[in-house]
């Protein structure tokens, strides 16, 4: 039997949006493929840097979505702060929080006292994503980071993807803080390094393999963490913005969806200016990584094409095209 990309990892980590759902719509190979993972004896996370909801309604989605969860397999960028505060603050401090309940909850779970006014003398502000965000609370972390408080924030994405598009996240409100305040936040999510060492010491593994869907977020994190990881193309981040980037946030391999953890490994084989992964074939063609082979219409065929385009630019000898990817239908 072909080994499958998942048989090198003992656990798989999965974020939320863009990998598992968009929105309230699960991707549709998550149910069967997470179920496929369990069988085989692999141990499964969810990681999600949304501090906006409880790890509690996020494993209620999940089972409503075919994908039975306890509240233990999923760890979220809320726990993570919390954690992280806790053990940098006595207990009892009072701590601004400009974010959901759900972070609320957590920061109080974690013996601290959280307030909503500067004027309350809090010794710490915390945000974290909250759809209900209003102007006046993050006037009133500005205040109180200008008279001393220390700055924390649960993550830094400044996008968050939705079943009708992209729509601002936590980094976009942390973003109208920075315009007022110096320095830079404590943060706990993706892609620093606090959230996945929750995870993988909650699972106990040792060889945990990241599926994500952006570079940014889920790639650098998982690359600073030691991880391998898997970018997938049901989210935020696609072909172009794997054209564009830099070493620190290349995934170890590509896929449409999550199914590809129950692949063969896809890779690329270079050899004097080509790279050639399945039938597909890149060369280089005035120092610029073009498509050298038919463009085949299945999804396999598209992804090998991308795949030899991407190790011929990232041996840095060659320059990408982005109007050449455009011949590919998985472009986004």
């Amino acid at each position: 039997m072909t080994e499958a990309v998942i048989d090198r990892y003992d656990a798989a980590l999965f974020d939320l949006d863009g990998v598992i759902y968009l929105g309230p719509e699960p991707i549709p190979a998550a149910p069967a493929t997470i179920d496929a993972l369990r069988q085989r004896g692999v141990q499964v996370g969810f990681v999600t840097n949304n501090a906006a909801r409880s790890t509690d309604v996020v494993a209620q989605q999940l089972n409503g979505m075919g994908i039975p969860v306890t509240r233990a397999d999923v760890v979220s960028s809320a726990e993570a702060i919390a954690e992280l505060v806790a053990s940098q603050l006595p207990a009892g401090s009072p701590v601004l929080v400009a974010g959901a309940q759900a972070l609320i909850d957590e920061i109080a779970g974690h013996g601290l006292r959280p307030v909503s006014s500067a004027d309350d003398d809090p010794v710490a502000v915390v945000q974290g994503y909250d759809p209900q965000m209003t102007w006046p609370r993050l006037d009133e972390c500005c205040i109180a980071i200008q008279r001393g408080a220390r700055w924390y924030v649960s993550n830094p994405d400044s996008t968050r993807p939705t079943d009708r598009g992209l729509v601002p996240g936590a980094g976009a409100q942390m973003k109208v803080v920075a315009t007022s305040v110096t320095g830079e936040p404590v943060m706990a999510g993706k892609p620093h390094r606090p959230l996945l060492d929750a995870t993988v010491a909650r699972l106990g593994c040792h060889r945990p393999v990241f599926v994500g869907d952006r570079l940014d977020t889920d790639i650098l994190g998982a690359n600073r963490a030691g991880m391998d990881s898997m970018l997938v193309l049901t989210g935020a981040h696609g072909a172009h913005d794997l054209l564009d980037a830099g070493p620190e946030a290349r995934p170890t391999r590509i896929a449409r969806d999550l199914s590809g953890l129950l692949e063969p490994e896809r890779r690329a084989v270079l050899d004097e200016g080509r790279a050639r992964c399945g039938r597909a074939v890149a060369e280089s063609i005035e120092g610029v990584a073009r498509i050298a082979s038919a463009v085949g219409e299945t999804l396999d065929e598209q992804l090998d094409a991308l795949a030899a385009v991407l190790a011929l630019v990232w041996t840095g000898a060659v320059r990408g095209d982005h109007d050449e990817l455009d011949r590919l239908d998985l472009v986004s």
